[in-house]
């Protein structure tokens, strides 16, 4: 048996660790796993797949700029994916992300329609089912449920500096996206899913797998204190936020409003930050560009007292379990499928926007001590999302749709 992924990343990122796991998962039952990507990679278990080249994805993203026809351009990318994947003969093909400027949805959704491929399409963000953008929660927008137009995120990611073409977008993806037959749509969470459910995309059985985590490698730190002297910490209470990408939506300015409100043993540590970022920062917070290197990120989340996330949106993110794997409580706005992962055992969960519950929370739990969580923490996650567990979940539904299609 052969498992295609379709994704932008491999083993690099979330989403990218995410598809290597699961191809990973799909080698250990005996598959032939094949994953693709755009930029991006690591060394792989699976056989991997170049889509087209970065010139590809720099003239896609200028078109977008100008046209909003973001997702309608590498053609000649998408069609020699199509040659290959013709060549292997998958008997799943797996979609991750198919924004990020580097393929042609018209293009390979005429293919999958013909092909009759059966298609697991995991859903990290909602772009699939709107007119442009890949998040709504944050300037509270429903127009998806009927007709996207007049973009009021034109200039977010995917942004148009120009042409507002959401409206036409929304019907190109209606129309492609429900041509084929056998697809199942993965939503990451039970927030998402039920958004999908409301969506063009309502036809398509819907499977909430929630995402998973490495926990060999996400793990408590034994040598907490030689890791904090590392980075020159003594006995400050830490802080820490992690994101691929900093702004307003993530949080950003809420940390750096925080830095007025927290006590000089109170130290906040940001990772994910960008060159500009990291020097601008306040000096009570400590800042570290994007890392790849996933054991200095346990680390971080180890010596944490706790984890802070402060999202406007978010699907369901993974930061949350990488964190509570390695025995660090969370506290997180209520915010989409952030709170999913968030118990009273856990962490505490705070209403969207509200940097005093934030402080209040950060206290209780620095009053109860980040060691009365963290056995409680790493539990949850061994029991509900490691990714042994979760993508055997994947595996599952693999097994099963072959079965009713055969």
């Amino acid at each position: 048996m052969k498992l295609l992924q379709i994704s932008i990343e491999v083993n690099s990122g979330s989403v990218g660790r995410i598809a290597e796991q699961i191809g990973q998962k799909a080698i250990e039952s005996g598959w032939d796993s094949y994953i693709t990507y755009a930029r991006n990679n690591l060394p792989s278990k699976s056989q991997t797949i170049k889509i087209g080249t970065l010139y590809d994805v720099y003239s896609h993203g200028v078109l977008t700029r100008i046209t909003d026809k973001h997702g309608f351009y590498s053609t000649f990318a998408t069609k020699k994916l199509i040659k290959q994947i013709d060549e292997i003969k998958p008997d799943i093909i797996h979609l991750h992300h198919l924004h990020g400027y580097f393929i042609n949805v018209k293009v390979l959704f005429n293919y999958l329609s013909k092909s009759k491929i059966p298609i697991v399409w995991t859903f990290h963000d909602c772009w699939s089912f709107t007119g442009h953008c890949a998040h709504f929660d944050y300037i509270g927008c429903n127009k998806w449920k009927s007709s996207c137009y007049e973009c009021p995120q034109k200039n977010e990611y995917p942004a148009s500096f120009l042409i507002d073409r959401s409206k036409k977008n929304y019907q190109d993806k209606k129309l492609l996206f429900n041509s084929v037959e056998n697809l199942t749509i993965v939503p990451v969470s039970h927030w998402l899913g039920e958004l999908v459910k409301q969506s063009f995309l309502k036809q398509y059985p819907v499977k909430v797998i929630q995402n998973g985590v490495d926990t060999d490698l996400f793990k408590p730190s034994s040598n907490i204190q030689e890791i904090k002297r590392k980075f020159d910490l003594n006995n400050e209470f830490i802080i820490l936020g992690v994101a691929s990408n900093w702004n307003n939506r993530k949080g950003f300015q809420d940390f750096l409003r925080l830095t007025h409100h927290i006590t000089e043993n109170e130290k906040i540590i940001l990772v994910g930050l960008s060159k500009k970022q990291v020097a601008s920062l306040p000096k009570n917070i400590i800042g570290f560009e994007r890392t790849e290197n996933v054991q200095q990120l346990a680390d971080l989340y180890s010596i944490a007292d706790v984890f802070v996330n402060p999202t406007y949106e978010d699907t369901f993110p993974t930061t949350n379990l990488e964190a509570l794997s390695c025995g660090t409580p969370v506290i997180t706005y209520r915010t989409g499928g952030s709170l999913e992962s968030v118990s009273n055992e856990t962490g505490l969960v705070v209403e969207k926007g509200d940097l005093d519950g934030i402080f209040e929370a950060i206290q209780i739990i620095k009053q109860i001590n980040k060691e009365s969580y963290s056995s409680i923490c790493r539990k949850k996650v061994l029991d509900n999302y490691s990714k042994n567990y979760k993508f055997t979940e994947y595996f599952e539904l693999y097994k099963n749709i072959l079965l009713t299609t055969r």
